[in-house]
């Protein structure tokens, strides 16, 4: 049974239970008690419509590509300081070779 399929039963057993239950609190004279199961009917009913359009908004700002404009800068900016930083760590290594060949710095002595 697939995960979606799961859901569907739950939110038809859902809807049984409490359909069936105000018909027959209803039909029992059990106003209050009916009231009950439709007011939970409709808040089932307002969960799943809340869920639906969040998921629906959702898919649009991924299929739409329409990223926020701050959002393209700020990962453009990132994207050049790491660039930066890698340059400079190349820049680093570069001289420290460089000196090493020269003999300007000593080389760290092993401990035996």
């Amino acid at each position: 049974m697939t995960r979606r399929s799961k859901w569907r039963w739950v939110a038809a057993v859902y809807v049984f239970i409490n359909a069936g239950g105000a018909v027959l609190a209803f039909a029992q004279g059990e106003r209050m008690h009916g009231e009950l199961h439709v007011a939970l009917l409709l808040l089932g009913g307002a969960g799943y419509l809340i869920w639906r359009l969040n998921r629906q908004a959702k898919q649009q700002n991924l299929a739409g590509g329409h990223a926020d404009p701050r959002m393209e800068y700020l990962q453009q900016s990132v994207d050049a300081m790491a660039l930066e930083v890698e340059r400079i760590g190349e820049a680093q290594r570069y001289n420290e070779r460089l000196k090493a060949e020269r003999g300007e710095i000593s080389q760290p002595k092993k401990e035996e």
